[in-house]
């Protein structure tokens, strides 16, 4: 997995912008910078273990359209969502948000593996 080469893509992101200048004392400031710093991190590794789950899920979409298999398995999806609603509790994280995510996350990678059926039916 590619692990992130800096936290801030682009140069115009400024990790500091907040509305809270001269709201409140500096160290408080830096206490929540240091904090949002974390949350920074913890973002860009989202993102980067999500193009990296999404890029597993095209090879299986590829398979599916080879071997013509529907683009949803409600079985599998069944079940993933079952535990991922276990291991959010188990991480003290609301399990309905849990599925909240791994239903978005699903509903795009079967669009995807719809896309990549067509386009490789029409080729």
């Amino acid at each position: 997995m590619n692990e992130p080469k800096n936290t801030a893509p682009n140069e115009s992101f400024d990790p500091h912008a907040s509305s809270l200048h001269g709201e409140v004392k500096n160290e408080v400031l830096e206490e929540l910078y240091a904090i949002r710093g974390s949350i920074d991190n913890f973002d860009a590794q989202l993102v980067y273990l999500l193009a990296e789950r999404f890029k597993a899920t095209q090879r299986v979409g590829h398979l599916k359209a080879v071997h013509k298999l529907p683009p949803s398995d409600p079985n599998r999806e069944k079940a993933q969502i079952e535990r991922l609603r276990a291991l959010a509790i188990e991480a003290h994280l609301d399990p309905e948000f849990a599925e909240k995510l791994l239903n978005f996350v699903i509903s795009e990678v079967i669009r995807h593996h719809q896309n990549i059926s067509e386009s490789h039916n029409d080729a």
